[in-house]
């Protein structure tokens, strides 16, 4: 069990990248486009999203009147920052450390009414993403084309998540590999197509190659959402599903990996709950049907914070017994001002309780 508890000690360290919270987004019965220049969201925000930071989710805001706040250059050219850094004690070392994690920085240039370019570098990871968006399909619907990440299921920003990116930092094996592709190195080339059917439903399907992460192929791969998004009473709902198409490696052979997903989600304004189950065919040896799947549940205390629970689970192989990785964070989301963020969390490697492997993480953020 050593090495889960060293993989878990790495991808907290590296594998955090910059996106939206969706349950924000599901609270306030918003779309992602309405605070990120991202249709799909994450990376920068926009002027809606800039103003939600400073004065929406934070115990502290500065007034405008005594200390004005704009991420504005000029009428059509914006800037952004996120940076994350973390204090991180082991148990099974009984060592403390810190660790930069990600910074980004962004500039978002309006061509027009209806085109836009977004550029972000992330200096810590040194991968990077640029791309346009032109919103020239009806209800706003809109072609990306450039370096992005593809849209596929509910995109925390928690890459520790099984859903998500889980273990990728070690060797892509079966005895090591806890998660799915879904890093903050999996950037495609390629293009996306957004299709927004009315106010309830979201369809986006691109087509690119892998950039960044060597544990994939550069051959084309496919990834398709559907999203429905609508509200009951005081309730918010989230619900859909996902594809990906895309050919993987291990040990040397090429696999024609396909994984499915399905997501949901239920909110107002003080409580929020989401989860996402996804399996995967030929992801870590051919024929292997491989299942990860995230809970998590929030509510707020008081105006800035939040009490945050998730349980996440990675089968690699269904067939097989006692080959399962799960682990449980229970933790807060503290924003005492505004783009300021305190995150502190345990972290449970729910397996044989004599392996004394558990984790205490600070992580500190920044934005603008």
């Amino acid at each position: 069990m050593k090495i889960i508890s060293l993989s878990i000690t790495i991808i907290i360290s590296v594998t955090v990248t910059i996106y939206s919270l969706p349950r924000f987004s599901l609270k306030q019965g918003d779309r992602c486009i309405d605070c990120h220049v991202n249709p799909t969201g994450g990376m920068m925000r926009n002027e809606d999203g800039f103003f939600y930071g400073k004065n929406v989710i934070s115990m502290i805001s500065p007034r405008d009147k005594d200390f004005p706040l704009s991420n504005k250059i000029s009428e059509s050219v914006f800037i952004g920052l996120d940076y994350r850094t973390q204090f991180l004690y082991s148990k099974e070392k009984n060592r403390a450390d810190f660790h930069d994690m990600s910074g980004a920085i962004y500039l978002n240039t309006n061509l027009s009414d209806k085109i836009s370019t977004v550029a972000k570098y992330d200096f810590v990871q040194s991968i990077w993403e640029a791309y346009a968006v032109a919103k020239i399909l009806p209800n706003d619907s809109y072609l990306k084309v450039g370096s992005f990440v593809p849209d596929f299921g509910i995109k925390i920003d928690d890459h520790t998540a099984y859903t998500r990116g889980g273990d990728y930092g070690l060797l892509f094996s079966v005895n090591t590999v806890q998660g799915l592709i879904f890093n903050p190195f999996y950037i495609h080339t390629g293009v996306e197509l957004g299709v927004y059917i009315n106010d309830f439903i979201f369809i986006t399907t691109s087509i690119g190659k892998n950039k960044f992460d060597n544990l994939l192929t550069t051959d084309p791969a496919f990834t398709f959402k559907f999203e429905f998004t609508p509200s009951l009473g005081n309730f918010n709902i989230l619900t859909g599903i996902s594809f990906e198409s895309i050919k993987t490696r291990n040990t040397g052979a090429l696999l024609n990996t396909y994984i499915y997903g399905g997501f949901f989600g239920f909110a107002n304004k003080y409580f929020s709950l989401i989860g996402e189950y996804d399996f995967a065919k030929n992801y870590l040896s051919k024929d292997y049907l491989s299942s990860a799947y995230m809970v998590e549940a929030s509510y707020q205390l008081m105006l800035g914070l939040e009490a945050v629970i998730r349980y996440d689970n990675f089968d690699p192989n269904l067939t097989a017994n006692k080959d399962e990785h799960s682990h449980l964070i229970i933790g807060f989301e503290f924003f005492p001002f505004s783009f300021v963020e305190l995150r502190p969390q345990y972290r449970i490697n729910v397996e044989n309780p004599d392996n004394n492997n558990n984790a205490f993480v600070l992580q500190f953020h920044f934005w603008y």
